[in-house]
């Protein structure tokens, strides 16, 4: 299937998700031809040839057409912050599927809006929850036990040894900055919170008390609509992880605690910690990469026909935790905090 599609062209290939993506999708689908779109030429071809069966072309995001020639491509990923969606213009113009991954709760409107009001010519898949989906994915995987679910709450752990591209750290800024008051659903509303709301402590893997700040990202939204918890919040925080402090490599953690009904009838809260040497960096080139399969329909389903999709409404969540756990994932899952019989 991957040789009869035109290059998926991947704007921003050369940075640190960008070039994990390159290695993400080389790993899955070792025939997709790819052309690497950047500003960095010298960066580019070297991206370019190392993954072989893909090709540098210099892009200019400014321009409607991005500065690229009049060319068929197989799909439209775009691994940069940008306000032009001028990447989307150029998918939508030769219809062809479009997927973007660095946009928070706050930032998506354009492209909704442009969806909403013109008629969807294209699958447009809107990634920029944490880690592009992998975070919610593995929530919901979790969330499946549960029979009715009461509360989420998500907080994501740097390490702060993790490898972290500038284009990361710069997004993870903006969001606070632009965002200063996170959103959050609190029994049942929608609330943008202030300090001291908006701050609290959780106890990491390792089992160091961190202060962590609640953050407006597309997961809390997107948990809120699938599950119907009436309350959903995610959070940030930095410190070192079990995996550095039992002497290995800086590690990404991800602590998600579940709160309900299970399906047995008990009623009390789950705790699962996932850490993988991977980083935010390389969870997120997974996660753009799941994506771009469920887009081009080479997992299994067919090709998304055209409409507006986020990650958790068509990538299976055990298929994406099974990813996780083979790129050396390790998943610790409490005993249930049990606080009452449901019968």
């Amino acid at each position: 299937m991957a040789k009869s599609i035109s290059p998926i062209l991947l704007i921003g290939g050369t940075g640190m998700v960008g070039s994990k993506v390159v290695e993400h999708i080389r790993r899955l689908h070792p025939d997709l031809p790819l052309a690497i779109a950047a500003r960095d030429a010298v960066r580019g071809r070297e991206v370019a040839e190392r993954a072989g069966n893909a090709e540098f072309l210099t892009v200019d995001l400014t321009r409607p057409d991005l500065g690229l020639p009049a060319r068929p491509f197989g799909a439209v990923v775009a691994l940069v912050k940008e306000n032009t969606l001028n990447p989307l213009r150029l998918a939508e113009a030769a219809s062809i599927p479009y997927l973007s991954m660095a946009d928070g709760a706050f930032e998506i409107a354009p492209a909704v809006a442009r969806h909403i009001l013109r008629p969807p010519t294209v699958p447009m898949l809107l990634a920029g929850q944490w880690a592009s989906g992998v975070t919610s994915l593995a929530t919901l995987h979790y969330a499946r036990k549960f029979e009715q679910v009461h509360s989420i709450e998500v907080t994501v752990i740097m390490d702060p040894d993790e490898p972290a591209g500038p284009m990361a750290t710069s997004d993870v800024e903006q969001i606070m900055l632009n965002s200063p008051r996170p959103l959050m659903l609190r029994e049942g509303r929608w609330q943008w919170v202030a300090e001291p709301r908006s701050t609290r402590k959780v106890v990491t893997a390792a089992g160091e008390t961190v202060e962590v700040q609640a953050m407006s990202v597309l997961d809390t939204v997107d948990l809120a609509a699938i599950t119907d918890a009436q309350s959903v919040r995610f959070d940030f925080g930095s410190a070192m992880t079990a995996a550095r402090k039992a002497g290995g490599p800086a590690a990404h953690e991800m602590i998600i605690v579940i709160e309900g009904v299970l399906k047995d009838g008990r009623t009390g809260q789950m705790r699962v910690d996932i850490e993988t040497s991977q980083g935010a960096s390389g969870l997120t080139a997974l996660g753009v990469t799941l994506g771009l399969e469920r887009l081009l329909g080479l997992a299994g389903a067919p090709p998304l026909a055209p409409g507006l999709y986020v990650p958790e409404s068509v990538i299976d969540p055990a298929y994406a935790v099974k990813r996780v756990l083979e790129l050396g994932g390790k998943l610790s899952e409490a005993p249930l905090q049990e606080t009452r019989s449901a019968a």
